[in-house]
C-alpha cells in the first residue's frame, strides 16, 4: 500500500482493490463482465477476447493497488477502463432519458469510476506538462465527488420508482420491509445532496458507504449460503462489494475543510 494515505484510506483502497479483482475473476472464470447491462456491445468485434482482456485489466489493476510501486500504473489503467464503460451508457441514456433504471445502472458504474478517479487524482503524480493534469489533484477529486453525488441521487430515486424490487431485497426478518425502501432511498438522496453541495460532505459520504456496506452484508452472503453455486448471486455480491468499496474510497478522501465542490480550486 502507498505510504501517502492514512490508515482508513488504505483500508478503503484495499477494499477497492479486492472489488476490482473480484470483477476480473468473473470475466476470467465465467467469461462475462457481470450484470447484463455491462455486457459488451454487439458491434464490438472479438467480444470473447475483449471480455478476457477486461478480466486481465481488472484483476491486474486491482492487484497493483495492493503494492505502492504499482499503484500509479494501476490507477492510470483502471480509470480510463472504467470511464470507457460509463461512457458506453450514454447512448442508452440519450435514447430513454426518463427511464430511471438506466440512470441507476450508469450510477453504479459512476461510483466505480469515482473511486478510481479519486485514487488517480491522489496517487498518479501528473507532471506540469502532462495532458492529464486536469484530471489529477484537487480538480480530479472534485470531478469524482460530483460523479459520486449524482450517482447517489439516481440510487435514491430508484428506491421510489422501483419500490417493489427494492423491498424484495430487504431481509424478510426485518419489520416494515416496504418502509425501508423509502427510508434508504431518502437517505441516499440526502447523502447525494450533502456531497454535491458540501453539507457535511464527509459525514454524508461515510453514511452512504456504511449503508451500502450493510446492504451488501445483509443481502448477498445469506443468498450465497442458500445457493452457493449460483453465478448470478456471486455476480451481484461482487458488484455490490466493488460499489461499496468505491463509496468508501470517496468518503475517506473528503476533507472536513472541503468547500463546495462546484467552486473553483
Amino acid at each position: 500500500m502507498d505510504e501517502r494515505v492514512s490508515r482508513k484510506q488504505q483500508i478503503a483502497q484495499l477494499l477497492f482493490a479486492l472489488g476490482m479483482m473480484g470483477l476480473g475473476f468473473l470475466a476470467l472464470v465465467y467469461g462475462h463482465l457481470g450484470l447484463p447491462w455491462y455486457s459488451i456491445p454487439k458491434w464490438v468485434p472479438w467480444r470473447d477476447v475483449v471480455t478476457y482482456a477486461s478480466g486481465i485489466v481488472l484483476l491486474g489493476g486491482g492487484t497493483g493497488l495492493l503494492f505502492a510501486r504499482a499503484t500509479r500504473l494501476s490507477t492510470r489503467i483502471l480509470l480510463p477502463y472504467l470511464l470507457t464503460w460509463l461512457l458506453l451508457q450514454l447512448p442508452a441514456l440519450m435514447a430513454a432519458p426518463l427511464n430511471e433504471v438506466i440512470w441507476q445502472n450508469a450510477g453504479e458504474l459512476a461510483v466505480l469510476v469515482a473511486g478510481a478517479w479519486i485514487l488517480f487524482a491522489k496517487l498518479a503524480e501528473q507532471g506540469e506538462g502532462s495532458q492529464l493534469r486536469f484530471a489529477a489533484g484537487e480538480n480530479g477529486m472534485r470531478i469524482a465527488r460530483i460523479l459520486f453525488a449524482l450517482s447517489l441521487l439516481a440510487f435514491g430515486l430508484s428506491h421510489f420508482v422501483y419500490e417493489g424490487q427494492t423491498t424484495s431485497l430487504v431481509p424478510a426478518w426485518l419489520p416494515f420491509r416496504n418502509s425501508w425502501a423509502y427510508i434508504t432511498g431518502a437517505a441516499q438522496i440526502a447523502a447525494g445532496i450533502g456531497v454535491l453541495f458540501s453539507i457535511v460532505p464527509r459525514l454524508a459520504a461515510r453514511l452512504e458507504a456504511a449503508l451500502l456496506s450493510v446492504f451488501t452484508l445483509l443481502v448477498w452472503p445469506p443468498a450465497i449460503l442458500a445457493t452457493p453455486t449460483s453465478v448470478p448471486t456471486w455476480t451481484e455480491f461482487l458488484f455490490s462489494l466493488a460499489i461499496t468499496a468505491g463509496a468508501w474510497v470517496v468518503a475517506e478522501n473528503i476533507s472536513v475543510r472541503d468547500t463546495a465542490i462546484s467552486s473553483s480550486a
